[in-house]
């Protein structure tokens, strides 16, 4: 059954307004996500809506219908309401016709198949989310398995994250561990820990050979690769600086290893 709501004050949108914050999604185990594509390629991946919001003037779009029916037959909630509504709920000056509120998935390491994919991101504390989404659109792209998260890294699930990573929060694996145990986790099994940095015994990453599978050890934004990390690290690699700059930004370094490493497994 479909519910109008069109006041900002019911308690159904107050809920899906608190997944904003950090503290919301903890406390109700949801997040939310935006945009009538991107929730039509969580549902393709099996994903339904546990809360489906859309605007009244967007109800008869064929992929608006499908979404109302998967969530209805999952007994999940159906809103129908305003574009207002929905740029209040999502921020957007220009909101989607959809907004829904999904399951947080368990993030811990054992959900992560390593065979299951030649190359994986490794991120240790990284702090922007709109990076972090940027990622996961870029493994989604590079037919990389996901992102591992380590230490005090951001939120994977904040609507920045998932705003920026057009899709990939819901075809990637995210995986949140501490530095230790993620160590403790890869040498239990196969896998090559490549490290990007500036320093140390670094190669030019057209120079190394990779192997399936990679992870690819990225640092925060701004200090890079801590060396006790480096130093866990089986190579190094980095990209030249031919400019004045001293580094590039993390997500786009992140693309340029992933492509060059997928090159080499998978050559066209």
């Amino acid at each position: 059954m479909i519910t109008d709501i069109t006041s900002p004050a019911n308690p159904v949108l107050k809920s899906l307004k608190a997944l904003a914050d950090k503290k919301g999604r903890r406390e109700q185990g949801l997040f939310l996500a935006e945009g009538l594509r991107v929730c039509t390629e969580a549902l393709a991946t099996g994903q339904v809506p546990r809360t489906l919001i859309f605007a009244a003037d967007a109800e008869g779009h064929p992929l608006t219908q499908a979404l109302i029916a998967a969530t209805e037959a999952r007994r999940g909630t159906v809103i129908r309401s305003t574009r207002d509504l929905l740029h209040r709920l999502t921020g957007k000056d220009n909101p989607g016709a959809v907004a829904a509120a999904y399951a947080i998935p368990d993030t811990g390491l054992h959900n992560i198949d390593r065979s299951s994919a030649a190359l994986w991101v490794v991120a240790e504390n990284l702090k922007d989310p709109g990076n972090l989404g940027t990622m996961l659109r870029t493994c989604d792209a590079t037919g990389a398995g996901g992102v591992i998260l380590l230490d005090n890294s951001c939120d994977p699930f904040s609507l920045e994250a998932v705003r920026a990573s057009m899709g990939g929060v819901f075809t990637r694996r995210i995986a949140q561990a501490s530095g230790t145990d993620f160590l403790a986790w890869l040498r239990a099994g196969p896998g090559e820990l490549v490290g990007a940095a500036l320093d140390g015994h670094t190669v030019d990453y057209r120079a190394h050979r990779f192997a399936a599978p990679t992870f690819l050890f990225m640092g925060n934004e701004q200090s890079g690769l801590p060396p006790a990390y480096a130093a866990a690290c089986d190579a190094l690699v980095k990209l030249p600086m031919k400019g004045t700059a001293d580094s590039l930004n993390v997500a786009v370094a992140t693309a340029v290893l992933l492509y060059a490493a997928l090159a080499q497994i998978e050559p066209l």
